[in-house]
């Protein structure tokens, strides 16, 4: 019953999510991409009992000012150049064939905002935890027929605020010698500091004979207000895939994302002393598309994989006096770990398909997957 409950309610939810999808085009503010979701996250549901240890560092690193879609001058640069570092963890849990349960969030070693000529008063960093979400999914479909696998995944996610997202730093004044504080650049901050919903959608189609899969997804993230009455742009992408595996254990596949952000939004009756300097909020909110290509490699239960982002078109919002930064280096690399926290994988009753290990043969299961015992991929018997 409470199954079905929830199977309705992410139905509803994900046909909100592709109504947006169709109206926008989908960002945040300069220096950072506006999805809370990071690195390997195109995936369906685990199999029951299946646990999912995940975890995979990203860099981004930029210096190229945009004015609209083309790039701006040196001399029109609102600050030098943006770098951040950040550790990604993921737990997830399968409930049940069709429910999977995700705990994820991650660490910022580094996120630096360099001002211009690198000069220190107007250089901003900080490091620490990052924001914490809890991300259920849904198989609303998983269906095999001959060689042919398909499956419609959606889900809906919630954004605990846990980092800082109002941290200032101090500045000594030189005649009087008071110090006085200066809030840090949104792009700095380890949080938004709000509430976000994520909606998530997952298609799936895969040939297990030739290894050759295409599939896609979609987010859309609604963002919420902050106590400080700041609110970032909402978020939108949509992103197709076509990989193809070699060996039974490599993977290559390659990713083309379109991703929108709207402007942040700034309420004035919050902010009662008037907006900070460093808020331009026409400066914010972009459209891009990215070409992304990812390696994988399967050994036994664990999975390594890498991933870098070249952005082929970009759009971002400025104005006569402000310019924003854009993407140039983003590079992911990540480890996953799966196993069953009961041994063994049953076949379900009823069922005519039937997929098992080529080397523990008496593994089987109803659907594809990895071996709990050996971590190699599950094969159609004939």
């Amino acid at each position: 019953m409470a199954e079905r409950f929830i199977k309705k309610a992410l139905l509803l939810t994900t046909g909100i999510c592709i109504l947006i999808l169709q109206k926008g085009n989908g960002q945040c503010c300069a220096g950072g991409s506006g999805c809370s979701i990071t690195g390997e996250a195109s995936t369906g549901v685990l199999q029951k009992r299946q646990i999912e240890l995940s975890t995979n560092f990203q860099f981004i690193s930029t210096d190229k000012f945009y004015k609209r879609d083309r790039v701006a001058p040196d001399g029109e640069r609102t600050f030098d150049s943006y770098n951040s570092s950040y550790q990604y963890f993921r737990l997830g849990y399968g409930i049940s064939e069709n429910f999977t349960l995700s705990v994820e969030g991650g660490y910022y070693f580094l996120k630096k905002e360099t001002g211009l000529d690198n000069n220190p008063s107007t250089t901003y960093s900080s490091k620490g935890i990052g924001d914490l979400i809890l991300f259920p999914r849904y198989d609303i479909l998983n269906h095999t027929r001959g060689n042919i696998h398909h499956e419609i995944t959606v889900g809906m996610g919630y954004k605990v605020p846990l980092g800082s997202y109002n941290d200032s730093t101090g500045n000594i004044e030189p005649f009087s010698g008071q110090t006085y504080y200066v809030s840090k650049p949104t792009s700095v901050q380890l949080s938004s500091g709000a509430q976000d919903i994520i909606f998530y959608a997952f298609l799936f189609r895969g040939n297990t004979v030739k290894n050759l899969n295409f599939f896609a997804n979609a987010y859309y993230i609604k963002k919420g207000w902050n106590p400080n009455g700041e609110k970032l742009g909402d978020y939108a992408s949509v992103a197709i895939f076509a990989g193809k595996s070699f060996f039974k254990r490599l993977g290559i596949t390659m990713q083309l994302r379109y991703e929108w952000v709207d402007t942040m939004k700034i309420n004035e009756s919050v902010l009662l002393f008037g907006k900070p300097s460093n808020y331009f909020p026409e400066a914010t909110g972009y459209k891009k598309i990215f070409l992304t290509p990812q390696i994988s490699y399967t050994f036994g239960k664990f999975t390594f994989f890498a991933a870098s982002d070249f952005p082929i078109y970009q759009f971002l919002n400025s104005s006569d006096y402000y310019t924003q930064v854009g993407s140039r280096h983003q590079t992911t690399v990540g480890l996953t770990f799966r196993l069953f926290a009961v041994k063994g994988v049953k076949q379900d009753s009823g069922t005519t398909t039937l997929y098992s290990c080529p080397m523990h043969p008496e593994v089987t299961s109803s659907r594809p997957g990895q071996c709990p015992t050996c971590g190699m991929d599950l094969e159609l018997k004939k």
